[in-house]
């Protein structure tokens, strides 16, 4: 199974979109599903005050178990997981205009009206499921790029 595939069958099992993209790379990340899943719990629907969008926010923490620092004097791990950090957001605005979970669902999530909304539409199944397999997709691109 691909991590697209993986990152949207944990969607699809009612996990927040932060939570299927980390999971999806749980293993390669040296992760149980569960640690995964946990981490990433928090950071759903621009952590829950529209903000930056919890698939991209997933896929941060990804790119922070691949690239971060970990170590006071590796100046070079932070330097490349900033890096990494800006090739994600602005490919992933540049494919999607924004990162912006309010904007991507086009109300204000952070009101009882815009929850509504986003319901009765079907955005969180249907759009946030688009952003899943779009930030995925971005991570595949950029981690082919060799630093």
């Amino acid at each position: 199974m691909t991590h697209k595939e993986k990152a949207l069958s944990y969607f699809k099992d009612k996990f927040h979109c932060s939570q299927a993209v980390l999971a999806a790379y749980a293993n390669e990340l040296g992760l149980t599903e569960e640690q995964a899943l946990k981490i990433a719990s928090c950071f759903n629907s621009g952590m829950r005050k529209g903000e930056v969008c919890g698939a991209c926010s997933g896929a941060l923490m990804v790119l922070g178990m691949m690239y971060g620092q970990a170590y006071k004097n590796d100046l070079d791990s932070r330097k490349r997981a900033n890096l990494m950090t800006d090739r994600f957001m602005n490919r992933f605005k540049e494919l999607n205009k924004t990162y912006v979970c309010n904007e991507i669902l086009g109300c204000d999530i952070t009101t009882e009206e815009g929850i509504e909304y986003a319901r009765n539409h079907e955005l969180f199944t249907t759009t946030c499921s688009d952003m899943v397999a779009l930030a995925v997709q971005v991570l595949e691109e950029i981690t082919q790029i060799q630093l």
